[in-house]
C-alpha cells in the first residue's frame, strides 16, 4: 500500500506537470525514477499481451504489462489533472510569475540530478548533452508550420505529439503549434467532435507511443548514458519557456485576431524578458525558486532513503 502511495503520488505529479504549459510529465518521470520502467511497461503491449489478453490468462497479462504499475501512475495523473486544472487556471491568472518561478526552480535542480545519473561523461555523452540543449532552444526561435489536415500528416502529428510527450523537457502542445496544427486538433476537432480529424490524430499517437517506447527501450540498454546525457539537455533548454519573466505572444487566426479557448487566449509561445524591478515581487519569486529546488532536493532525500 505505501508503495502504491507512493507511486500515485509520482502520478499526481507527472499530472501536474502536463497542466504547466511547456512542462512535460516525462521530465517528472525521469526525476522521480520511473521514466525507464514506464516506456518498459507501454512497450510491453504487444502481440504477447493481446494473446494473454484472448486467452482470459489475466494474471499472466496484468504480470507482463505491469498492469498494477500503469494503473496507479495513471490514476494519480487522473486526479492531478481533474483536480488541480482549476487551482492552476487561478494561480496562472493571479499569480504567473510565481508559478513559473516554483517550476523554473524545480526543473533547473532536475537538469543537475537527472545529469548526476550519468554513470560517466565521456565525450559522446557531453555532446548528447549539448545536442539536446540546443535543440530544445531552438523549438523556441522556430516559426509555426501552416495548418495542414492530410491524412498523412494528421497522423505524423500523433506521432510527433505523443513522442514529445513522455520526452522529457519537450511539450507536445508545442510540437503541435509549430507543426500548425494545434487549432485544428485541440481547439476545432475536439470541440466540434471531428472524427475524420481526430482518428488519424489517435491512429498515429498509438501506433507512437508503442513504437517510441522500443526505441527508448533498447536506447536506454545499448547507451544509456547517452540517452540520459540528451535527456538532460532536453530539460534544460526548456528553462527558456519556464522563465518566470516573459512576454507572452498569443496565436492568431486566419483573420489576424487572438484565438479564444474556452473563453482564454491560446498562447503560442513566450519571449524571454528580464525582470521589471527589484521590488518585493521579484524576491519573492526567487524565494520560489528557491523552493522549487528544495522540492527535488527533498523528492532526491526521500528516494535516497528508501533504497
Amino acid at each position: 500500500m505505501r508503495e502504491h502511495l507512493n507511486l500515485f503520488l509520482k502520478g499526481v505529479a507527472m499530472g501536474t506537470a502536463n497542466i504547466i504549459p511547456g512542462v512535460s510529465g516525462g521530465t517528472i518521470a525521469l526525476i522521480t525514477g520511473i521514466f525507464e520502467r514506464l516506456i518498459n511497461a507501454i512497450k510491453s503491449f504487444n502481440l504477447k499481451a493481446l494473446r494473454l489478453l484472448l486467452n482470459g490468462r489475466f494474471s499472466e497479462f496484468a504480470k507482463h504489462t505491469d498492469l498494477v504499475f500503469l494503473l496507479v501512475l495513471f490514476a494519480g495523473v487522473g486526479f492531478a489533472i481533474l483536480s488541480l486544472a482549476r487551482i492552476f487556471e487561478f494561480l496562472f491568472k493571479n499569480y504567473p510569475v510565481y508559478i513559473w518561478s516554483y517550476f523554473f526552480g524545480l526543473i533547473l535542480a532536475s537538469v543537475y540530478f537527472v545529469g548526476k545519473t550519468v554513470t560517466r561523461w565521456s565525450p559522446a555523452a557531453v555532446i548528447s548533452f549539448i545536442a539536446g540543449a540546443a535543440f530544445a532552444i531552438s523549438l523556441t526561435f522556430m516559426n509555426p508550420a501552416t495548418e495542414n489536415s492530410s491524412f498523412i500528416y494528421l497522423i505524423i502529428c500523433g506521432v510527433a505529439a505523443v513522442c514529445s510527450m513522455i520526452l522529457p523537457g519537450i511539450s507536445g502542445s508545442f510540437i503541435l503549434i509549430l507543426m500548425g496544427n494545434y487549432q485544428l486538433v485541440f481547439i476545432d476537432a475536439i470541440n466540434n467532435l471531428r472524427f475524420d480529424i481526430l482518428l488519424p490524430v489517435v491512429i498515429g499517437a498509438a501506433f507512437g507511443l508503442l513504437g517510441f517506447s522500443y526505441f527508448l527501450s533498447w536506447i536506454f540498454k545499448k547507451f544509456r548514458d547517452q540517452t540520459i546525457a540528451l535527456l538532460t539537455g532536453f530539460i534544460l533548454g526548456s528553462l527558456g519557456i519556464i522563465w518566470p519573466w516573459k512576454k507572452t505572444i498569443y496565436m492568431l487566426d486566419a483573420a489576424g485576431e487572438i484565438l479564444i479557448k474556452k473563453g482564454e487566449p491560446v498562447v503560442e509561445r513566450y519571449l524571454i524578458s528580464l525582470p521589471p524591478s527589484l521590488d518585493t515581487s521579484f524576491f519573492t519569486a526567487v524565494a520560489f525558486i528557491i523552493a522549487g529546488i528544495a522540492s527535488i532536493w527533498i523528492i532526491e532525500k526521500y528516494a535516497a532513503a528508501k533504497q
